[in-house]
């Protein structure tokens, strides 16, 4: 919500509100680290079983005889209907002038201003009181409380919904009772009370109760809050403004997708951090079971562990002053979940320059994402565009002594007063911390690939500020920023990726002089990520889905959280689909691209990000799941990617089965139907060429001959001649298969789909020779 706008309850729906009302996220510690939707943070799904924690208030309004004002929730509330509970809960919200967002100085002092206003909005929109009936100076603010409770009653043990906030008690008295309209769309019934009565009350049978009301009526509110309301009110005996209370729900409260406690020791290690709203939606895979019944991808999974295809690093440590080198390489595969084995393979002359230039990259992009870190996007803005050359080039000249003492404590200074203490989480913090390192190496680096990284550095730095400022809550706002943001995050790197390939002369100079071509295969790249991150970066409030897009397609609210509702699949799958068809257009670039790599190392470390992308988008084409968590590709099917897409003729073939995949799966009725399909029809024919098997060597196929008979003729000792048999032969009485026999299996059944493929060349055109990769001179 823009500062300053008006805020209208009585406009909206219920379910409005849970995607327009943004909510203060949080950490432990009452720490503010984001904004979301009430949707997104009251989900109790696998990957988020206790939601998202987030800021709240209860107030306890009592009138001059002392007794409490109680609401009965009405029937039409999403998360906890039909049940009796205090005054009034809800949460204030970002968004307002003034702010309802209280800073650590309003709690230490108990003023909380931002939380009493929030207060009196909703006493008014709630129970119809009016604001000058409930002045902010009568509120006393008295704890925290942090706690969570999913909503199995109304929702079954399975709820998708629940409560996890940390709340915020407002005491208030009035000396006459206020003049009161309830809202039936948010309370149902109301009752004054005292102690007594609600004791009595909460012993009647067939009424329901919220779980933290309960909770709090039996732990504070009746033994002491309420005990000496006068005490309470006009004194500081029960305030607390240091300590949260902690408390987990009643046990009938504990089910859903949810855990039993507040804090999971999985949880505790800050090295498993990651930033952002990593972590806090669900991730979708296959099971186990359904995994293992893959069995060829289970094969090329342990082969692929087993060290099959994995090839030995080209990382040269060699006279490593100081172990910088060795940091650099295992700081590379602490932080890339992906790209770590690929690089290490690149050629020796190679290998260093990239895994530097991913690192730096990697580190620039920490400080983007992080949210918290910068006291204001003045100072995150600053420190991007300074990232080149302040803790690039001048922290490599500013090493002082090196090593020592003395060298460590001015390096130390040099990154406080750039601002690279304390910024990130877990591995992606100690890169930035010990840069020192990183940048020894870039120092001796030679001088091409140092000017290609710097120079990539500083419009990449440029580029993210430039987006620091917007306000991506609601997504880019046209397909041309959209665009803009994927060139300075990804097509950048595909730019300097290329130059670095040409300054090593591992690569002929004119693949630095399409610029274009390298700028699409990053396009196609971060398309992909955008696409498939759509609720991470949501619930992170940094969402790229471009408005001229997802406009089209959520008409109810105007708002890029509509999507995520079930109840607008079809429109949120159309905009997907949009969407996936816009990334698959930048594929001919990509295969463009890929003809001009000569080395077998950089084409497989080309290919296998854009096979893995195109499977991405072929697994979340036309998929709610997208709307619901993080869609992944099987880990066996990402090895057996990795293994065999290191040809040309992979490459094709993997395009081809994802764009056969979504080709054959396009809704009829979907509004991008026949822009998929037209696109998918052209794809397809130029692939088609790229995808025949180029013929096998014949000694190859003795060798594959002979690997089928010695996996028979293994086979063969469980068998029995048996007259009348279709074959002549039955398993043989108590044979028991071991593991060996499947392996053989699976050996047998492999080679014999490759005889075939070879076979199938005797019948259709070679391939041609421009499908072929050139050989380099």
């Amino acid at each position: 919500m823009a500062a300053g706008a008006q805020w209208d309850g009585n406009s909206m729906t219920q379910d409005e509100m849970m995607i327009k009302d943004q909510v203060i996220v949080l950490d432990d510690d009452d720490n503010i680290i984001g904004q979301g939707s009430k949707w997104e943070t009251h989900r109790f799904v696998p990957g988020q079983p206790r939601g998202i924690l987030h800021r709240a208030f209860s107030v306890f309004l009592f009138n001059g005889e002392g007794k409490l004002l109680l609401q009965q929730r009405a029937a039409e509330k999403i998360t906890f209907p039909n049940v009796w509970t205090n005054t009034c809960c809800s949460h204030p919200l970002t968004g307002f002038t003034p702010t309802e967002v209280d800073r650590p100085e309003d709690l230490a002092d108990g003023s909380v201003m931002g939380v009493k206003r929030a207060a009196v909005r909703k006493l008014d929109h709630e129970l119809g009181i009016p604001a000058e009936a409930v002045p902010l100076s009568a509120f006393k603010f008295l704890t925290r409380l942090h706690y969570y409770a999913a909503d199995i009653v109304t929702h079954g043990k399975h709820s998708p919904w629940g409560e996890h906030e940390i709340d915020y008690i407002l005491f208030i008295q009035l000396s006459a009772e206020p003049a009161m309209k309830a809202n039936p769309e948010e309370v149902s019934d109301t009752r004054w009370v005292s102690a007594e009565e609600l004791v009595a009350m909460m012993k009647e049978p067939g009424l329901l109760w919220s779980p933290w009301f309960r909770i709090i009526a039996e732990r504070w509110l009746l033994p002491l809050w309420w005990k000496d309301l006068g005490a309470t009110l006009s004194t500081d005996v029960h305030v607390d403004t240091k300590q949260i209370n902690r408390f987990d729900p009643p046990p009938e409260h504990r089910g859903g997708a949810g855990v039993c406690g507040l804090r999971d020791e999985k949880d505790a290690s800050s090295s498993k951090k990651k930033q952002g709203a990593y972590g806090k939606v669900p991730v979708f895979e296959e099971s186990k079971l359904r995994q293992l019944a893959r069995v060829d991808e289970v094969f090329m999974a342990l082969a692929y562990k087993a060290g099959y295809g994995g090839g030995a690093s080209n990382v040269k440590i060699g006279a490593d002053l100081g172990g910088h080198r060795a940091f650099c390489d295992d700081m590379l595969g602490r932080v890339s979940r992906s790209f770590a084995a690929v690089i290490r393979q690149l050629p020796p002359q190679l290998c260093m320059d990239v895994l530097v230039f991913y690192l730096v990259l990697r580190a620039l992009d920490t400080v983007e994402d992080d949210m918290t870190a910068f006291g204001s996007p003045e100072d995150k803005i600053h420190c991007l565009r300074a990232f080149h050359a302040t803790v690039l080039v001048g922290l490599t000249q500013n090493l002082g002594s090196g090593g020592g003492k003395q060298g460590r404590a001015s390096v130390d200074k040099f990154l406080t007063a750039n601002g690279m203490v304390g910024v990130g989480e877990g591995d992606e913090r100690a890169l930035l911390e010990q840069f020192m390192r990183v940048t020894q190496v870039y120092g001796s680096l030679n001088s091409g690939s140092r000017t290609v990284i710097r120079e990539i550095t500083r419009d990449m730095g440029a580029g993210m500020a430039e987006f620091v400022s917007k306000d991506l809550g609601q997504g880019t706002a046209t397909l041309e920023e959209y665009n803009l943001y994927c060139h300075y995050v990804a097509g950048l790197v595909g730019q300097g990726l290329s130059r670095l390939f040409a300054v090593t002369q591992v690569e002929l100079p004119g693949i630095a002089s399409r610029m274009d071509l390298a700028n699409s295969m990053g396009l196609f790249l971060q398309k992909t990520n955008i696409i498939r991150d759509y609720l991470e970066d949501y619930v992170d409030g940094r969402a790229f889905w471009p408005a001229e897009v997802w406009k089209k397609h959520a008409v109810k609210t105007g708002l890029l959280g509509e999507l995520a509702l079930p109840q607008n699949a079809r429109a949120a799958r159309a905009c997907l689909n949009e969407l996936v068809t816009d990334a698959l257009e930048l594929i001919p670039d990509c295969l463009e691209y890929m003809d001009q790599v000569l080395d077998d190392g950089v084409f497989k470390f080309c290919a296998i990000p854009q096979v893995m992308a195109a499977a991405t988008l072929a697994e979340v084409y036309d998929s709610e799941r997208l709307f619901r968590g993080v869609v992944k590709l099987r880990k066996g099917r990402a090895v057996k990617l990795i293994l065999s897409s290191g040809t040309p003729h992979g490459l094709a073939r993997h395009f081809r089965a994802a764009v056969r995949s979504i080709a054959q799966r396009v809704p009829r009725n979907d509004p991008s139907a026949e822009r998929t399909r037209a696109l998918c029809d052209r794809l397809l024919a130029a692939l088609a060429p790229r995808c025949v098997a180029p013929r096998a060597p014949f000694a190859v196929v003795v060798y594959r001959v002979a690997l089928i008979a010695l996996a028979c003729r293994h086979l063969s000792r469980h068998l029995a001649p048996a007259s009348g048999a279709p074959l002549g032969y039955v398993i043989a009485p108590g044979a028991a298969l071991t593991v060996m026999d499947v392996v053989m299996a699976v050996i047998s059944l492999m080679t014999l789909g490759q005889l075939f493929e070879w076979a199938a060349t005797f019948v259709r055109p070679a391939a041609p020779a421009a499908a072929a990769k050139p050989k380099q001179e």
